[in-house]
């Protein structure tokens, strides 16, 4: 889970925050909630999210319950491998 991790905390820092300490983007930093995810910016990592991990993120998982956090998006995107 580890490396679903980084690749996250990459993407986050390079598409919606970038110039930032990384240091300062944790795995539970709130994304959603704490600002730095809105709609359009949402839906941005799910596509991310779909074609690099090859998953499908299902219309009722795009919200706050399992993408409000990179430990959260970490653990959606382990459990959809292992189902698959």
């Amino acid at each position: 889970m580890e490396d679903i991790e980084k690749v996250v905390h990459g993407y986050i820092l390079n598409e919606f925050l970038p110039g930032e300490d990384p240091r300062e983007l944790t795995d539970r930093t709130p994304l959603i909630t704490g600002g730095i995810l809105d709609s359009i910016t949402t839906l941005k990592l799910v596509v991310f999210l779909e074609e690099h991990f090859g998953i499908t993120v299902e219309a009722h998982e795009a919200g706050v319950e399992h993408l409000d956090s990179i430990g959260q998006i970490a653990r959606l995107i382990a459990a959809k491998q292992q189902a698959a």
